[in-house]
């Protein structure tokens, strides 16, 4: 492992965030109140499973580790933390198993890739970028996350799986996916978290730009760039030509494949297959 052995904390509260995410992946459908509570307990470990890597409790060096399998644990987690704050306002239950099962994923790469420990910055602006770059990763996360569901109802309502019209606490008549979301307001949320990532991605970019010395056309920035294009072509298109539906959501898709290569991707093909871990 890259960086120095977990210390013993971390791999405990890993494992037991891996349990909970596990046991909610599995759980019988009949029970869907354990597997939300499995679910937000998978959560709360994983959230102090990060944060005791991030702080390096156990270590003798503090520093937070970088790669691949950190950045889309935090990523995963974040996306997890939007579910869970929607929740508790919006059915959105059907998506709980398969968050569960992501974010058993991000855990068990987390504990076989550690990336590479950096104990101090080259910038004492550095921080700010990583952080930007990655809850933009997040909510671009989250992005995908509500297309996917959008995708989902869209199918099923057109394969006339669901009743074409429904008379709800949303209203009468209005049209409503299987997780009993409003489709337009599905796509309203969808939006909203790509221009709040397109938002954080330009400051990360830009802070990246403003105080990396000297500026590198890497893998990395090339990819962001390219993301950054893609989201903002998508954002032009809605204001100015009210893209919706697949056309928008397959925009919101690659967007978000091109950011995964940007850091992500690079990372893997280094740390992983090439065994050359390179600066963040």
């Amino acid at each position: 492992m890259s960086g120095g052995a977990f210390p013993p904390l971390l791999t405990a509260v890993s494992l037991l965030a891996l349990l909970a995410y596990a046991i909610a992946a599995v759980v019988a459908e009949r029970a869907p109140g354990g597997l939300r509570w499995y679910l937000l307990a998978g959560w709360v470990l994983h959230a102090a499973a990060i944060g005791i890597d991030t702080s390096g409790i156990g270590t003798e060096v503090q520093g937070a580790r970088f790669g691949f399998a950190p950045a889309l644990s935090v990523t995963l987690w974040l996306v997890i933390t939007v579910y869970v704050a929607e929740s508790r306002f919006l059915p959105i239950s059907g998506v709980r198993r398969t968050l569960a099962v992501l974010g058993a994923i991000a855990v068990v790469l987390a504990l076989l890739f550690p990336g590479e420990l950096r104990p101090q910055a080259g910038s004492r602006w550095a921080p700010i970028h990583w952080v930007l770059g990655i809850a933009s990763y997040g909510l671009f996360g989250a992005a995908v996350l509500h297309a996917a569901m959008l995708n989902r109802a869209d199918r099923q309502m057109r394969l006339n799986l669901l009743p074409a019209r429904q008379t709800t606490a949303a209203g009468p008549g209005v049209a409503l996916p299987p997780m009993g979301l409003p489709l337009m307001r599905l796509e309203r949320l969808t939006f909203r978290f790509v221009s709040a990532g397109f938002v954080v991605l330009s400051m990360a970019i830009f802070l990246g730009w403003l105080f990396a010395h000297p500026w590198r056309w890497d893998h990395k920035v090339v990819f962001s760039i390219l993301g950054w294009l893609v989201y903002a072509g998508l954002l032009t298109g809605r204001r100015r030509f009210g893209w919706r539906g697949r056309q928008a959501t397959r925009w919101v898709y690659t967007g978000a494949v091109l950011l995964l290569l940007a850091y992500v991707g690079s990372r893997f093909v280094m740390e992983v297959l090439l065994n050359r871990p390179l600066g963040v």
